[in-house]
């Protein structure tokens, strides 16, 4: 499988921010995972978006069976702050390559990790799983979670973003019966368990594999940490 790249720039879109969309050569039938980056690849320097995550494992050579949309934060922004347009980009996507709309995944690593956690927040129901790597968010919020399946991975060593934020979100999306698994990367700090999270773990693999019910409780698919 090869996959293929188009670049989308800021001043050529609606959306003022540039953003990735890989895509294989045959699109039929096959998911769309939206990856959000981290504080350190905000900006207009599209190629800043290879530095970690799944651009850098595409970058290294790395194929997936899916549309993946990679979204570049401005600047002066962070996620929570343009939920509304990350929506709309998502929404596009998936009618410009035929996404169903059950197969629609999000995941994301430090700031993009808040990000994850905060456009399932605002949009809940509307994403088949979620992946957050080394974020954490609104806990008082996790409700709007319950009917997502959460996989959250975290380096326990992690300084730049203590793993208790990743915890806390996933305590009390469980608290609401949701269902959230907790991943803890034994003697990771923030990048490498950002890096091995992506390399290492099947958190690809189970993204690829979700498709969105629209029932609740779902608790009953996981296997709970706490």
């Amino acid at each position: 499988m090869i996959m293929n790249c188009k670049d989308y720039f800021f001043s050529e879109n609606k959306y003022q921010m540039n953003y990735k969309v890989f895509f294989p050569n045959n699109c039929e039938d096959i998911p769309l995972i939206v990856y959000l980056h981290g504080a350190g690849e905000r900006g207009t320097n599209i190629s800043h978006l290879y530095r970690h995550g799944i651009p850098k494992m595409f970058f290294e050579g790395m194929d997936i069976p899916s549309v993946v949309l990679c979204p570049q934060c401005p600047e002066t922004k962070v996620w929570d702050n343009i939920v509304d347009k990350v929506k709309e980009m998502i929404d596009n996507v998936a009618q410009d390559f035929g996404i169903q709309k059950d197969r629609i995944s999000i995941t994301g690593s430090s700031m993009g990790g808040f990000g994850t956690w905060m456009m399932g927040m605002s949009y809940p129901g509307f994403f088949s799983a979620m992946a957050p790597v080394a974020g954490g968010g609104m806990s008082w919020r996790a409700s709007n979670l319950r009917t997502t399946p959460i996989r959250a991975f975290h380096g326990s060593c992690d300084t730049a973003v203590p793993s208790v934020y990743s915890e806390l979100m996933v305590r009390e999306v469980q608290k609401y019966g949701g269902c959230a698994d907790m991943f803890l990367l034994d003697g990771m700090e923030h990048n490498d368990g950002i890096d091995y999270a992506y390399r290492s773990t099947d958190l690809i693999d189970w993204l690829l594999k979700q498709r969105r019910c629209d029932f609740s409780p779902i608790a009953e698919c996981c296997s709970r940490l706490f």
